[in-house]
């Protein structure tokens, strides 16, 4: 399958939402089109360049996203806000005569586990983050079993490098992701870590 890429200086996960300020013709007229077909794009983090303008060079590994709302933003541009559906890997990717980047993709498989009790400790710290900022996902109580999810989470979360966001995204495996975060988190706490 073949998508439209978008280059960020950010990290997007499964089920993440951001807001997007649109402004380059390349993208307004990719946003336009995924409007009028209900299609999406996919976010790719940014390895070397600029958001703006051409030769941006993107990990080949990010998450497809589809259009959740919009408006016009009080500066005149163009706000969307979208969230993450599913991972892919970017196989060939080329620039099109607009200087639209675009990919071919495949889908990576999500590990759909339960959280072992081991591992209890990550979903109580995301409960303790969602009460204390009244996040919209506590209502989805049953789902803080599933280690994917609360993985994605915190993740997507977490002040963490955007480069060590980066490599959470490309883990295939939830406890694997808890317990890179785990050694992120101790770094953090011993002040050897900068927030992003």
């Amino acid at each position: 399958m073949t998508i439209p890429l978008f280059p960020l200086n950010m990290v997007i996960f499964p089920e993440g939402e951001t807001q997007l300020r649109i402004f380059e013709p390349r993208y307004i007229d990719m946003i336009s089109e995924c409007l009028r077909t209900d299609s999406g794009f996919g976010i790719c983090l940014i390895k070397e360049g600029k958001e703006v303008g051409e030769n941006t060079d993107f990990f080949h590994m990010g998450t497809f996203v589809k259009i959740i709302d919009w408006d016009q933003m009080d500066d005149g541009l163009l706000g969307i806000r979208v969230k993450g559906e599913r991972r892919f890997r970017v196989n060939n990717a080329e620039i099109r005569s607009d200087n639209l980047n675009v990919g071919e993709v495949e889908w990576l498989d999500e590990d759909d586990a339960i959280l072992p009790d081991s591992y209890q400790s990550f979903s109580d710290l995301l409960k303790v983050i969602g009460n204390r900022y009244e996040l919209p996902f506590l209502t989805d109580s049953e789902r803080f079993d599933e280690a994917n999810w609360v993985s994605d989470r915190l993740a997507d979360l977490l002040p963490f490098e955007i480069s060590a966001k980066q490599e959470l995204l490309e883990m295939d495996n939830a406890l694997h992701r808890f317990d890179y975060m785990q050694g992120l988190l101790e770094k953090i706490d011993a002040g050897d870590l900068a927030y992003s």
